[in-house]
């Protein structure tokens, strides 16, 4: 796992013990290092002595509420990841978490899934340079290269345009298994509303019919979840 290889270290902060306890244990299993406190003053302090990776902060803490705590965490990093957790779901609070500098705000209750979802999306973006990219990928009978955007098949060339090409990167890293639509809709287009969503849709479509050539080849939509690449896969 990509979680495991980086040894990723999540700052999680929460004052509902039980909820606490609950995500600390999913994020560890999940291949995360997560250190758990339950105020801000005590997560201030961790974040001074340890170097985290991102951070997971509820908004109503004590003794230094969630977005005090990410205005402090900002003013020493302003690159680090980090996501709001809150029962409150008011448009003032939402605008007062991305005015901080959140890079994602969840309301309560979701689910932890949702949570590590919303999480990789992130990393992905902000840890991406750390693992080394795919340059070629061998999809069926085409060379995908991924730095030029080409797709090729014998004589033929096809030049994706960069969503395409994006997309068609995340498919080939999680070929023949399912890429959820949440974390392709946050990776690429940041936002995973109504309308990013059908736009996803229409670029699926474009990357069938560049692929179309190959009948060995399938993009098979995975109801509720996401898609499926299948093909015979092979990477330089």
């Amino acid at each position: 796992m990509a979680q495991e290889e980086l040894k990723l270290k999540i700052l999680l902060c929460e004052d509902d013990e039980s909820l606490g306890m609950l995500l600390r244990e999913y994020l560890q299993a999940k291949g995360y290092d997560a250190d758990l406190y339950p105020d801000g003053e005590q997560g201030y302090k961790a974040f001074l002595k340890n170097n985290y990776d991102m951070c997971v902060l509820d908004v109503m803490m004590p003794k230094m509420d969630g977005f005090t705590l990410g205005q402090e965490i900002r003013q020493v990093n302003t690159e680090i990841p980090i996501i709001f957790l809150t029962a409150k779901n008011l448009k003032e609070d939402i605008f007062e978490g991305f005015k901080i500098g959140a890079d994602d705000y969840i309301t309560k209750p979701f689910s932890m899934e949702e949570l590590v979802l919303r999480m990789e999306a992130i990393l992905r973006r902000v840890h991406g340079a750390q693992t080394k990219p795919v340059a070629i990928y061998h999809i069926g009978k085409f060379t995908f290269d991924t730095k030029r955007q080409v797709l090729t098949m014998g004589d033929e060339q096809t030049k994706l345009t960069t969503k395409e090409s994006e997309l068609l990167i995340l498919l080939c890293a999680h070929a023949n298994e399912v890429l959820q639509r949440e974390l392709a809709l946050k990776t690429i287009w940041i936002d995973d509303n109504y309308f990013n969503a059908r736009s996803m849709d229409v670029y699926i479509t474009k990357l069938r019919k560049h692929l179309k050539a190959d009948p060995d080849i399938e993009i098979n939509n995975v109801h509720g979840k996401g898609y499926r690449l299948i093909a015979q896969m092979a990477e330089e």
